[in-house]
């Protein structure tokens, strides 16, 4: 496909990785995440993390940019004390993340943010989350799902107009809303499944996993709007 558009994905950084012979430190992402960026047309580029004050020229070399799942959320990033049941942080990464998201909203490079990344987006525009919810990770390691229902009239409802089922695993939530985002999905029990920020620029958080399905629509969306926004 010509013109495929640059699509950064932030990594994890692992203390202790194995393949074949080796056990070492190593900048890790799933599968899936690439895969799924070239399946909707685009070009994935891993992003390891970095010291934030390189974020803004690393968006500057990319067409999109996509936040990965992860681990919980530092608590202290949103003014809260750390409930027994969030995981330990990964403190490197919430900095360069959070330099990130803060760099394409500021370059109106177009945005996506799926499970942890839509969590980070609603706390980089100062929201705060909930930082244990029931039912939605039933199985320890084991992807569940379920349906989420589009809010009309938004972004998402543009991109998935009808109820679907998503493949899911969290256990966090957004609890209040960051500055200027609005709801845009959400599942049975009305936990809030997506949000977006309403305006020309694309910036949209998923907390389901479409890396772990077959529906590419959600990232199409980002790569086409990646195209679109080039100069």
């Amino acid at each position: 496909m010509p013109d495929r558009p640059l699509i950064g994905v932030s990594t994890y950084l692992e203390v202790a990785a194995r393949w074949g012979t080796w056990e070492l430190e190593a900048a890790l992402l799933p599968a899936g995440y690439p895969r799924l960026v070239q399946r909707a047309g685009g070009l994935a580029a891993m992003l390891p993390p970095d010291a934030p004050e390189h974020a803004a020229a690393t968006v500057a070399r990319l067409d999109g940019l996509v936040i990965a799942g992860g681990p919980d959320v530092e608590p202290v990033r949103y003014g809260a004390e750390r409930d027994p049941r969030t995981g330990p942080p990964a403190r490197e990464r919430d900095a360069w993340e959070l330099a990130l998201i803060g760099a394409a909203l500021a370059a109106r490079v177009p945005l996506l943010g799926i499970c942890r990344g839509m969590q980070l987006l609603n706390v980089a525009l100062g929201g705060t989350l909930v930082q244990h919810l029931e039912g939605h990770a039933e199985v320890v390691g084991v992807f569940g799902r379920h349906p989420v229902k589009p809010v009309p009239g938004t972004l998402y409802a543009g991109i998935a107009p009808e109820e679907t089922s998503v493949p899911t695993y969290h256990h966090q939530s957004v609890d209040r809303l960051g500055a200027g985002l609005v709801p845009c999905a959400h599942a049975e029990d009305g936990t809030l499944e997506a949000v977006e920020l309403p305006g020309e620029h694309w910036v949209l958080g998923v907390q389901w996993h479409p890396e772990m399905g077959e529906d590419v629509r959600v990232m199409k969306a980002l790569v086409e709007a990646s195209r679109a926004a080039r100069p």
